[in-house]
């Protein structure tokens, strides 16, 4: 094996930590929007037929939150120069914003139109992360997408609550 290839095996704890610490920070600045409204009665005169059990959401989610930082860590690790990690911080940025943003809009301004056309601009930065992350690394992308179909089912559960 030779010294680059043992480079690339060796885990960047930093990074790894890092990546973790950020996306759990958007994890829960979102729950702090949306933990408290889940079991209102505004909620539950909204809530479509089909949205599973209340316990399904945060175990879900703790694992896309999960999966969507080992993305992160992979794709900055597999980026190449400057260009490509700052393409990285930028994708993944904006996609952590508009994840928040959709929690303040559905949960505490109880606005479900505003909020599905907000969780569609959610899904372009979700697929432009794809995008991203195809070209720097397959395992990232492959980590991604759970977090695009979960959120693909929740525009559906979010257009039918209006």
């Amino acid at each position: 094996m030779t010294k680059k290839e043992i480079k690339k095996r060796k885990i960047n704890w930093k990074v790894l930590i890092t990546s973790f610490i950020i996306v759990y920070l958007v994890a829960g600045l979102g729950s702090v929007f949306t933990a408290q409204n889940t079991k209102t009665d505004w909620y539950n005169s909204i809530k479509p037929a089909l949205t599973p059990p209340s316990i399904v959401f945060p175990i879900v989610w703790n694992i896309l939150f999960f999966l969507i930082a080992l993305s992160l860590y992979f794709c900055w690790i597999s980026s190449k120069n400057n260009k490509e990690k700052s393409a990285v911080g930028i994708v993944f940025g904006v996609n952590f914003i508009l994840n928040i943003l959709w929690s303040v809009l559905y949960f505490a301004m109880k606005n479900p139109r505003l909020a599905f056309f907000e969780i569609i601009l959610l899904l372009i930065s979700i697929a432009s992360m794809l995008l991203l992350s195809w070209k720097i690394s397959k395992k990232s992308f492959w980590l991604l997408m759970p977090y695009f179909v979960w959120v693909c089912f929740a525009s559906v559960l979010n257009f039918l609550s209006f």
